[in-house]
């Protein structure tokens, strides 16, 4: 081969570089463009809830389903992510086995989990809610003053309070296992 075929060669395989990496920026400026959007809905969605920049969490106590008594400690003994629901949401019936798995993942002496029951008509809708999703964590019964304490208004949503009984972390919506395990291990 002559040299100035080689060289030749090597020119057109400078376009397919460029193009290649014109793709690749373009997929990475996508993927930049998609987390501040995601980002932004969520901080636009959460912006009515209790702040997370350190303020105590409100009490939390009522009965539960298996027929006990639920308090989070003041300040609790572990971290806790308290979740909040209602029977009929299905964005709720979608992220509760992300909740069960935690559970699994995470032992019950490192992490407090309680499902919070709100905007039910009846004892019955949220055992067969609980039954349903094998909720594996204690199911508090809310009421409306729960939801007004907790300012929850809208399903699901989700607190980390730390061992120090301070709101750590806060969303609202659909919640991955991922997503999950990430706001609760950040948590001391």
């Amino acid at each position: 081969m002559r040299p100035g075929k080689l060289a030749g060669m090597e020119n057109a395989s400078e376009p397919a570089r460029r193009s290649r990496l014109h793709k690749l920026v373009s997929m990475l400026a996508n993927a930049v463009l998609f987390v501040a959007i995601v980002y932004g809905v969520t901080t636009f969605q959460s912006r009515n809830m209790l702040d997370s920049d350190g303020e105590p969490a409100p009490p939390l106590l009522g009965p539960t389903l298996d027929g006990g008594f639920y308090q989070l400690g003041a300040p609790p003994a572990r971290p806790a992510v308290v979740y909040f629901f209602a029977p009929w949401c299905k964005v709720c019936a979608l992220s509760s086995g992300n909740l069960v798995r935690l559970r699994r993942w995470r032992d019950a002496d490192d992490l407090d989990i309680v499902a919070v029951a709100l905007a039910w008509s009846d004892e019955a809708e949220v055992e067969t809610y609980a039954a349903k999703h094998q909720l594996n964590m204690p199911v508090v019964l809310g009421d409306p003053a729960v939801a007004r304490r907790w300012q929850v208004y809208a399903f699901p949503s989700y607190y980390v309070v730390d061992s120090d009984g301070r709101v750590a972390r806060r969303d609202i919506g659909y919640s991955s296992q991922l997503g999950l395990w990430w706001r609760a291990w950040a948590v001391d």
